[in-house]
């Protein structure tokens, strides 16, 4: 495997900046770090980053997550693992990754039930995170950035 360049941001720094300023101003205590990594982890599974996968599980494992979380967040409907809240913050990370699946991209019932666990600027920080690892994973996906290299 070989990247057909290095990332992006990583080329331009002031995009590079502009995406960590981005996470920094999201990265709200209202939804708290491993909340954050498991949307991250979904959405990059969602879109085949193998990139952001590897990182994120890393990431929520070195910050004490289970295997048998990590193993099961893309079945977490069908799991006892997960708590109400952290099942509304990953149904939008996946409505918001898959926005062109469906005439309404995030339904009224996935709204709704994340606006019960959040207030407006707990989702306001959940749906620019979730836009931003969407960026991420287009970055590393169309450029075929190779999983573990983020580490070396």
């Amino acid at each position: 495997m070989q990247a057909r360049m290095n990332n992006p941001a990583l080329m331009l720094p002031e995009a590079m900046k502009a995406l960590y300023a981005l996470d920094k101003a999201s990265s709200s205590d209202d939804v708290p770090y491993m909340l954050r990594k498991l949307v991250h982890l979904r959405a990059s599974q969602i879109n085949g980053c193998s990139v952001c996968v590897d990182m994120h599980a890393h990431e929520l494992k070195k910050a004490g997550e289970s295997d048998q979380r990590l193993f099961a967040v893309s079945a977490r409907r069908e799991t006892p693992w997960f708590t109400p809240t952290e099942r509304a913050a990953l149904a939008p990370a996946e409505a918001v990754t898959r926005i062109a699946d469906r005439s309404d991209a995030v339904s009224d019932e996935v709204w709704n039930e994340a606006a019960r666990h959040f207030d407006e600027k707990a989702l306001a920080a959940l749906i620019i995170q979730i836009g931003a690892i969407n960026l991420w994973n287009r970055l590393n996906a169309a450029t075929r950035q190779i999983a573990g290299q983020w580490a070396a």
